[in-house]
């Protein structure tokens, strides 16, 4: 197991020479990840570069422990500073030397068993100007009954257009554009933000053949709460790109708007309450009552429909508007001093790092 990165020399293998950079937090998951990868047919990576973004040293399993045999040789494990996978991806890819290709894999997917031959096919197809080359992501749902709310949220990962749960970018774009940036603290709007400032600065994104799968993990019936921590990054994303990045991302809107009405009919019960005003109060509890239950309908309905997935969808309907709104409130204060996007002239890339540069002029073959 090597301590630091090793460099290549040459460059009579640049097409195919690829490091790949797994950000982790030790979870069970990585271990087939790991295997997964080492059993795939075609060229393996020169460099597998593990991120341990895990907040504490103490009573941890070393990561080592779940690289396969046939992977140790190229494996590298560095420390992260524990500030969320943006900034751990950054940690890995400036870990990896000098390999032209970064792949970027989550700890919770599964690389395909041709994944190996379909990457190198995905990189020989590449031209000069594509930064990045996407991957096909599946995600397996249950076949004998209706996906959960839950699974429904993880499928959505299958149609996200710029996904880092399996991509492989250019390190000459990383370079340019200064990486992911680290204001970005969830697995979440970081992939985007970075596919849109590296179509800014001129380059393309290409899409790829190879197949990963993205199993959904387990979760507990409170997760639906903790996403709307999103709502903050979606305000960032808004500062950096402006108000059409939605489109440009292929993003969903989402439902703040929504949640903006209920959350404000919810204030104006409790308020008209206080000052006695009950036909106002009666009004309010009234259009709250509406929304919420739309909403909750709108999360049963599609899914299994059981006694425990009803209650979970009942409940955190009650709550996710409020949460929604609170953490679109935190962000409008934490980003307030973000800036838009400047890429022409010296403007400087989102992160630390050098400035971001123009994609390079494409030769045409004649």
């Amino acid at each position: 197991m090597s301590t630091h990165p090793k460099r290549t020399g040459g460059t009579g293998r640049a097409a195919a020479t690829y490091a790949v950079v797994v950000p982790t937090l030790g979870r069970p998951s990585l271990r087939v990840t790991l295997h997964a990868l080492a059993g795939a047919a075609g060229p393996k990576p020169d460099r597998l570069i593990l991120v341990d973004d895990r907040p504490g040293p103490h009573g941890r399993t070393p990561l080592e422990d779940h690289v396969p045999p046939s992977l140790s040789s190229v494996t590298t494990v560095v420390g992260g500073r524990a500030m969320g996978p943006a900034a751990a991806r950054n940690t890995g890819w400036r870990a990896a030397g000098d390999v032209p290709w970064i792949v970027f894999l989550d700890d919770d997917v599964v690389p395909g068993p041709a994944w190996g031959d379909e990457l190198a096919a995905d990189l020989r197809a590449a031209r000069p100007r594509d930064a990045a080359v996407t991957a096909r992501i599946d995600v397996p749902l249950p076949e004998d009954r209706r996906p959960t709310d839950w699974e429904r949220n993880t499928a959505g990962l299958a149609t996200a257009r710029w996904i880092t749960a399996d991509m492989a970018y250019r390190r000459e774009a990383l370079e340019a554009v200064g990486g992911f940036d680290e204001r970005f603290r969830r697995a979440f709007r970081e992939d985007a933000d970075l596919a849109l400032r590296v179509l800014a600065a001129g380059w393309r994104v290409a899409a790829g053949t190879r197949s990963t799968a993205h199993p959904v993990r387990p979760a507990d019936r409170w997760i639906s709460l903790r996403l709307q921590a999103g709502n903050a990054d979606d305000v960032l994303m808004t500062r950096l790109h402006g108000p059409d990045w939605w489109t440009r991302a292929a993003a969903p809107r989402g439902r703040l708007p929504r949640h903006l009405a209920v959350t404000a009919a919810a204030a104006g019960t409790l308020a008209c309450t206080v000052l006695r005003r009950r036909r106002a109060a009666t009004a309010c509890a009234a259009l709250w009552l509406a929304g919420t239950t739309e909403f909750a309908l709108a999360r049963i309905l599609p899914g299994p429909r059981n006694r425990d997935e009803v209650a979970t969808m009942a409940w955190t309907s009650v709550f996710i508007p409020p949460a929604a709104v609170w953490h679109w409130l935190r962000g409008q204060l934490a980003h307030r001093e973000a800036q838009p996007l400047q890429v022409r002239g010296a403007g400087p890339g989102r992160t630390p790092g050098p400035p971001v540069r123009r994609a390079p002029e494409e030769r045409v073959r004649r």
